[in-house]
């Protein structure tokens, strides 16, 4: 058989796809498999008219090369504006397109990115005349309404959907409702988590409370005792002394044999005042 003839743009963009595919596969280059993509779908433009068929093909496999590319690079949150910059609305997404999106924002855990855009693709009704419409819906409902708990959303779409036969229905309808039940208990234990959580945390809170309180008692009650000791303390004589002992070591020279006598009384004067501060009449009040 004669080999296929590619319109002048479609044989350009085919070109790029194959390099786009080397650069993925062999060389591992995938900023310049992106590069070779983004090319390769401006080269097309909308495709319409003759060998728009085709050149629908070339621009599928340059996006899933695309998003290929992109997860490699840690760089799926892009994926999503990346693809519909070229197919504009969600409801024109090819399948296979629409099928790696719900696969990979499912792997990373962000399902919800794909809600609305999964909604809006099975609603159309153009896209409900597709083969490939039953494995999307199936793989819709798993990977994006169930983990996100949307139960009511996914047996409305079961029950409205004319591709699924009452024995696939019932079959769907079963997962829900098992699916519901696991997100239930789920959601239980995590409640009864929290509550235990919670009144863990409630009772260290008490302990380091009383603790607390205990200590500010004892604090209040030596506070008190102090006080109740310095007030008793025969302040004028204290005072007095330290005065004496500042002329003493200040303004007298303790070897000359005048400074002697004053040195003596000043001694005397500290007996005194120690005797009465440490004597049984100025010992503080025992308080409970």
């Amino acid at each position: 058989s004669e080999p296929l003839a590619w319109p002048p743009v479609s044989a350009q963009a085919a070109s790029l796809l194959e390099e786009a595919a080397d650069l993925l596969v062999l060389h591992r280059d995938f900023a310049a498999a992106v590069e070779k993509c983004e090319a390769g779908c401006d080269s097309l433009g909308p495709g319409t008219g003759a060998g728009s068929e085709s050149s629908a093909e070339v621009k599928c496999s340059l996006c899933v090369v695309g998003i290929q590319a992109l997860a490699e690079m840690n760089r799926w949150r892009e994926v999503l504006s990346w693809v519909l910059q070229y197919y504009h609305v969600p409801e024109h997404l090819p399948p296979k397109v629409l099928e790696l999106c719900i696969l990979l924002y499912s792997k990373v855990r962000e399902p919800q990115v794909m809600l609305e855009v999964g909604s809006s693709w099975l609603r159309d009704q153009t896209n409900k005349s597709l083969p490939e419409y039953g494995s999307l819906l199936e793989l819709y409902l798993l990977h994006v309404l169930l983990p996100l708990g949307q139960f009511e959303g996914a047996e409305e779409l079961v029950r409205g959907c004319d591709v699924f036969d009452s024995k696939q229905q019932l079959a769907f309808l079963g997962t829900i409702c098992e699916s519901r039940c696991q997100w239930t208990q789920r959601e239980e234990m995590h409640s009864a988590a929290e509550e235990h959580q919670d009144a863990a945390t409630e009772t260290v809170l008490g302990v380091l409370s009383q603790k607390l309180l205990t200590m500010l008692t004892l604090l209040r009650r030596a506070l008190r005792s102090m006080s109740s000791h310095f007030y008793l303390l025969p302040y004028k004589k204290m005072l007095l002394a330290t005065f004496l002992l500042y002329l003493v070591v200040v303004r007298l020279d303790p070897a000359s044999p005048t400074s002697l006598p004053f040195i003596y009384k000043l001694v005397q004067l500290f007996r005194q005042a120690w005797a009465a501060v440490f004597s049984p009449i100025h010992r503080p009040p025992i308080q409970d």
